[in-house]
């Protein structure tokens, strides 16, 4: 599966959780609605092909997460507590879907989804450094949406990086709540979700 699409990124936030998250005059409306992929996505600002990793590429994947991660300005003890969950084993291509977004040959963003019945989640999507606010986070979200659709779910939920929420937000998310991240303990993150509309 190939595809090229461009869609702006986010900035980055205050790396600290609110305390409380104020309430958006949509959100109601967000939670009844559906999100919809465009029938025709913006042209992307970079030409990018989505495609799935070999097992070969997973370590190098994985260093690519560890770099877009450390991009929100964490310290080495925080990164170090991270690796694990930043990382791709061998069983994940046989337990989960993951897509790679490629340019000029080589590997410039990668997204993971996991599937159980109606509810997709999705684990990870980074972006190299260098390749932010170039539409490939959007091009991986859209890939994520879709294959979850296909598969039969019509929730997707994301436990995002505080810096990260506001471009689920910007792209219809919507905050369910918190989740306890699954590297550092006691740190809390927010859990989006996005209403998925049945595959044509």
């Amino acid at each position: 599966m190939s595809a090229v699409w461009s869609l702006s990124g986010g900035k980055r936030t205050s790396r600290e959780q609110p305390n409380s998250v104020a309430i958006d005059p949509h959100e109601t409306l967000a939670k009844l609605t559906c999100y919809t992929v465009p029938s025709t996505p913006r042209r992307s600002s970079l030409p990018l092909k989505i495609r799935a990793p070999t097992i070969d590429e997973l370590s190098g994947l994985s260093d690519l997460c560890f770099r877009s991660k450390a991009v929100w300005g964490y310290d080495e003890d925080f990164m170090k507590a991270c690796r694990g969950e930043l990382s791709f084993e061998p069983r994940d291509l046989e337990m989960t879907l993951i897509a790679v977004a490629e340019h000029g040959g080589e590997p410039i963003g990668v997204a993971q989804v996991k599937v159980v019945n109606d509810e997709a989640d999705l684990l990870k999507l980074f972006v190299e450094p260098s390749a932010l606010r170039s539409g490939t986070g959007k091009a991986l979200l859209v890939w994520a949406i879709d294959v979850a659709k296909k598969l039969g779910a019509t929730r997707l939920t994301i436990d995002a990086d505080p810096d990260a929420a506001p471009f689920y937000r910007r792209m219809g998310a919507y905050d369910v709540g918190q989740a306890p991240s699954g590297s550092v303990p006691g740190r809390m993150l927010p859990k989006l979700a996005m209403n998925l509309c049945p595959a044509d």
